[in-house]
């Protein structure tokens, strides 16, 4: 019962984000941020010490009281049920993430490049004044398959794993290295513990999406270009050659999947703020070109897509993951003490 309440949790809160979206007031995660930024104000350091006491304290916060409640409804499983839904409904970002891509190729595709810029800062992190009708197409894809990874994939994977207390985790991690995980002057030290842990939690998601990608590649083909590159194979195949040439450990398997499903190649000079980053190439294969926002549009659909796959495959695998309590205690029968009479 306790693997079933998970899962049709799991699959209650994937469909209350794709039908509510984000909740619009009192959003956890958002209040999660403040505190964090609370406990920054008061602890901050420039050393590695002072970013574990963040992170642990982050943990505390944002995934203990969840465990707390969690436990304490091992007996009631459709409060349990309920619970599991809210916190997957409150981490995941599929809709937003999904409306955000399409609207900003909306307004490229549009010539109305200065409403995509000022878009751009809810799903993009570099600075969007530098991005022209390229620039803005190529970030919102890269940005939109990174994300499906870290606000869809993530949180089903360890709701599937450890239910609703998973998906707190995850997020709380996720967060904070959105935070404080930047390799800035302030967050170099401070940020460590953050972006580390944050990287170990995402791996097996970052991976789960990239294999999703491809399953779900032949969906969003080009319609104008049917021979071109593209599709399950393609992705299959950069997805394997260019996963791991990202410098991000997790960020890459996702995006070099995305290029190879969309046929497009991506990946080159960013710049955050005063900082510039020069990233290698993805997707780049015969055939191959640049984004436009018509593939922005076609990335938003496939990260739809392949959030619809994840919710019903941890639904599944949450089915099958042993759980403590799952099972019906049956007392011993007492037996008589024998007749010991000759």
């Amino acid at each position: 019962m306790t693997a079933r309440a998970v899962a049709i949790g799991l699959l209650l809160g994937a469909a209350a984000d794709r039908v509510l979206g984000d909740p619009r007031r009192c959003h956890p995660v958002a209040g999660f941020g403040r505190a964090m930024q609370a406990v920054e104000a008061r602890i901050w350091r420039d050393e590695r010490r002072a970013g574990v006491a963040h992170a642990a304290v982050g943990v505390a916060i944002g995934a203990a009281p969840v465990w707390a409640v969690d436990r304490g409804l091992r007996r009631r499983p459709a409060a349990r049920a309920a619970l599991t839904a809210a916190v997957t409904w409150s981490a995941l970002g599929g809709r937003s993430l999904a409306t955000a891509g399409r609207e900003i190729g909306r307004r490229v595709a549009d010539g109305d490049l200065d409403g995509a810029r000022a878009l751009a800062p809810t799903l993009v992190g570099r600075d969007p004044a530098t991005l022209d009708a390229a620039g803005l197409a190529r970030a919102g894809l890269e940005s939109v398959a990174e994300n499906t990874s870290d606000a869809v994939v993530a949180p089903f994977v360890w709701g599937a794993l450890l239910g609703a207390p998973g998906v707190a985790l995850h997020r709380a991690l996720n967060t904070m290295d959105a935070m404080v995980g930047h390799r800035s002057e302030r967050y170099a030290r401070y940020g460590w513990a953050a972006a580390r842990a944050d990287d170990v939690a995402g791996w097996p998601a970052a991976r789960a999406a990239a294999l999703l990608t491809v399953v779900a590649a032949p969906t969003v083909r080009d319609l104008r270009r049917p021979e071109g590159p593209g599709g399950a194979t393609a992705a299959w195949r950069v997805w394997r050659r260019d996963g791991s040439r990202h410098p991000s450990p997790n960020a890459g398997q996702v995006e070099a999947a995305f290029a190879g499903a969309l046929g497009v190649r991506i990946g080159g000079r960013n710049v955050y703020g005063g900082r510039t980053e020069d990233r290698p190439r993805l997707g780049d294969v015969p055939g191959a070109r640049d984004p436009d926002a018509t593939d922005l549009a076609r990335a938003a659909r496939l990260s739809l897509r392949v959030g619809t796959l994840a919710a019903v495959v941890a639904a599944a695998g949450a089915l099958v993951v042993p759980r403590r309590g799952s099972g019906r205690r049956v007392r011993p029968r007492r037996c008589r003490r024998p007749d010991t009479a000759s």
